[in-house]
């Protein structure tokens, strides 16, 4: 009866992730008057989709491996500070709360500081006469989610990849050096292959969150739908009706297609991980 205590999660994936899923990937198999078709498929062979997909996988792309790369050496950084000392637990407490600060807040807070007459750019071309925007307006575009997506990539990174530094064993280091290994020998044939699988696995995690980032997009970019959630949200709130409605449909069947892999990948390379963590 022990499994009566999962229950409430039970009906929570249910609710509020298994039903809306299954009736979103629904939508792209009917049409307007609720037939079933697979003409809403074909739409995610236009090119202007196939773009929208190449723009969300290779800004996620670029910023999970910028930020799995400056969270890893935060990580490696923290790994020499007093477990429970003040460094720490101000690293963690600043890490769990600016990877969940997303969506608007962030949007406005970059806008305010490096927008068009953000506080930073305002500063700089007045004092220095340096002009952030000479050639174009580059935050309210695509090169510009960069940034926002680091902010919270970043402590992302530092949340899921610090255990596996902790994982590192003292002796192992000790061994190394013992037997006449340097640090740099040390680092690649025993840290290095440890720690790999819990790398590449939280490289994909960051991956994902940056995928299915669409608040942070939406604030930015008002105009166009350069990336997969925009062009969801350009087909729910077209004019054209129902038509466009069950063409997000097909899109979002395209995000998850997407997202099973990634998470796939995720899931082995964390099992593979966890025996150098027990």
């Amino acid at each position: 009866m022990k499994w009566l205590g999962l229950t409430p999660f039970a009906l929570y994936v249910l609710v509020f992730l298994a039903v809306p899923t299954v009736l979103a990937i629904a939508t792209g198999f009917v049409d307007a008057d609720g037939t079933f078709t697979l003409e809403n498929l074909a739409h995610l062979g236009d090119p202007v989709v196939l773009g929208s997909f190449w723009s969300s996988i290779w800004v996620s792309g670029l910023t999970a491996i910028i930020g799995a790369v400056l969270g890893a050496l935060l990580c490696v950084a923290l790994a020499g500070s007093k477990p429970g000392g003040v460094l720490r637990r101000v690293i963690d407490a600043a890490s769990s709360v600016l990877a969940q600060f997303g969506g608007v807040m962030l949007a406005f807070a970059f806008i305010a500081t490096i927008g068009i007459q953000g506080l930073v750019t305002v500063l700089l071309r007045d004092a220095l006469g340096i002009d952030m925007y000479a050639d174009g307006v580059w935050l309210y575009q695509l090169p510009g989610l960069i940034l926002p997506y680091l902010y919270f990539q970043v402590p992302l990174m530092v949340i899921v990849f610090l255990p596996a530094m902790e994982g590192l064993r003292r002796e192992w280091a000790e061994a190394a050096a013992t037997l006449g290994g340097s640090s740099f020998t040390y680092w690649r044939r025993i840290a290095g292959p440890v720690l790999a699988p819990s790398f590449l696995g939280s490289l994909l995690l960051l991956f994902a969150n940056a995928f299915s980032s669409y608040a942070t997009a939406a604030a930015l970019i008002s105009q166009g739908a350069q990336i997969v959630p925009l062009q969801i949200r350009g087909a729910l709130i077209a004019e054209t009706g129902a038509s466009r409605a069950n063409t997000a449909g097909a899109l979002a069947l395209g995000m998850i297609v997407v997202m099973v892999v990634v998470m796939a990948a995720y899931s082995l390379l964390q099992r593979r991980a966890a025996r150098w963590q027990r």
